[in-house]
């Protein structure tokens, strides 16, 4: 198993201070051990007896709270991930090797607890459960370690919740949230000027090919189109290499400029767009819909037969509503997740009309839709095309601030179409 950072890609500066921050964390361990047993001419426990000054505080490069930030696609859960997996390891490096590096990356160790939101936000009630947890003392030895992602989805009395936990913090408890920025929109002012930040960037696509190449066994060529299809989104550019219903989907929104030939066109591309976002989302949250659902029914007695399993069937709507209120909202979640991908991919192609108008000397982010990018750059202009980029843009920040996607959608297309 390679050593933990190594699928950290282009993020060079980040990994060095995470390696500096689970060295001295590990110094932290080593002088609180050696702290239990008192030697001998030392007064009270720690300042030597001749007077010599101790020595510099061992945990100087470690605090217990951590932002991770950068565009989609940069890593920061999988550098949170890894800086877990490090600072549970043996040796302190994060060796991939150890149990504590590899239960953590395999998502099992009893002392890191992963938050993913399935909904559109983070609950109070959830977030509370899990301080009373992280407060908990470490059953390995080392360090409870609390990974937020998307700590941007918090709602603010879930943040509020979060921020006593981090201004009163356990002893060993490091809390490491993920977020696209510290704007104050995404991570609340208060809980920022607690943390380290650990700012990510955009690794290039160069990057990004040669870990698809290493990791993931992609051929080369492949690789290369994938990673600058991906605009430096790791996740994505896999699932374009290796999924070809992602390709498809990716190709349906390319053809989307060439379809905008009237009023009437440009209303059925917005709902072709909601639809395919919507059978994707669906997809992808129906095995584990089902899964939740079965396993809620056995443990309120379906299928049983003893005297009270018709009982506990009937009294169990509850949890079933609020089961099903749970799956509606991580669907739309999931359905938001897809929509901004397709619009991700529509704002590059009108980047590339672009700077192909602007004659830039920059490589295009669609390869295989240069020639009809090209054709557009001509028909349109710059000013054009930078219209039509704007339009895109809008409709993400729409949806963002909860417009129905529908009218978003429909609002762009008919930017789109007219110029």
């Amino acid at each position: 198993m390679p050593e933990v950072f190594a699928d950290l890609v282009g993020q060079d500066e980040a990994v060095g201070t995470l390696r500096r921050a689970a060295a001295a964390a590990a110094a932290v361990l080593r002088h609180s051990a050696e702290r239990t047993l008192v030697p001998a001419g030392t007064v009270d426990g720690g300042t030597p007896a001749d007077g010599v000054a101790p020595a510099a505080d061992p945990g100087a490069g470690m605090t217990h709270a951590w932002i991770f930030t950068g565009p989609p696609g940069s890593g920061r859960s999988v550098a949170a991930r890894a800086f877990a997996a490090a600072l549970q390891c043996a040796y302190g490096t994060g060796c991939g090797e150890c149990p504590g590096c590899h239960t953590t990356m395999a998502g099992t160790h009893a002392d890191v607890r992963l938050v993913v939101p399935e909904g559109l936000s983070i609950g109070v009630g959830e977030m509370r459960a899990l301080v009373l947890r992280a407060a908990s003392t470490p059953s390995g030895g080392r360090w409870q370690v609390v990974i937020i992602e998307d700590a941007d989805r918090l709602t603010e009395a879930a943040g509020n919740a979060l921020l006593k936990a981090i201004e009163e913090p356990p002893p060993r408890t490091v809390f490491l949230l993920c977020a696209p920025s510290t704007h104050p929109d995404d991570v609340s002012v208060t809980i920022r000027s607690r943390c380290r930040v650990v700012p990510l960037r955009q690794p290039s696509p160069a990057a990004v090919a040669e870990v698809l190449v290493r990791r993931d066994g992609v051929a080369p060529d492949v690789a290369q189109w994938a990673a600058a299809a991906a605009q430096g989104h790791v996740g994505r550019a896999r699932r374009l290499a290796r999924d070809p219903e992602a390709r498809k989907r990716r190709d349906a929104v390319l053809a989307v400029p060439r379809r905008l030939t009237a009023v009437g066109a440009a209303f059925d591309a917005a709902s072709a767009l909601i639809e395919a976002a919507e059978a994707e989302a669906e997809a992808s949250v129906a095995e584990a819909d089902a899964a939740e659902r079965a396993a809620l029914e056995t443990a309120l007695g379906a299928g049983g037969t003893g005297r009270g399993a018709a009982g506990a069937i009937r009294g169990s709507a509850g949890q079933l509503k609020e089961l099903e209120k749970r799956q509606k909202s991580r669907a739309t979640r999931a359905q938001r997740d897809a929509l901004d991908r397709a619009l991700v991919d529509l704002a590059g192609f009108y980047r590339d009309a672009l700077t192909m108008a602007l004659r830039a000397p920059v490589v295009p982010v669609h390869t295989d839709t240069a020639e009809v990018a090209a054709a557009a750059a001509q028909k349109w202009d710059a000013e054009g095309a930078l219209r039509r980029l704007e339009a895109v843009l809008a409709c993400r920040t729409a949806i963002e601030a909860n417009v129905k996607p529908r009218i978003a959608v429909e609002a762009m297309m008919l930017a789109l179409w007219k110029g």
